[in-house]
């Protein structure tokens, strides 16, 4: 694997931050609006979790 810069590291943050969004999605409970509030603050958090999950697929699939 190779060494993740701070923008691999905050990327890597953010996506567990989803994938744990969305676990406790499935039983009730939404993490990010209950921290963020249903507002910008929380589409914004939600824009980065995508972004994230963009640029992890990118550089998984684009370094050989």
């Amino acid at each position: 694997m190779a060494k993740l810069g701070a923008i691999g590291w905050i990327a890597t943050i953010l996506v567990f931050i989803g994938a744990i969004n969305w676990a406790l999605y499935a039983f009730g409970t939404n993490l990010v609006s209950s921290v963020a509030g249903e507002g910008t603050a929380a589409k914004v958090i939600y824009v980065l979790v995508a972004l994230s999950g963009l640029y992890i697929l990118i550089t998984a699939f684009g370094k050989k």
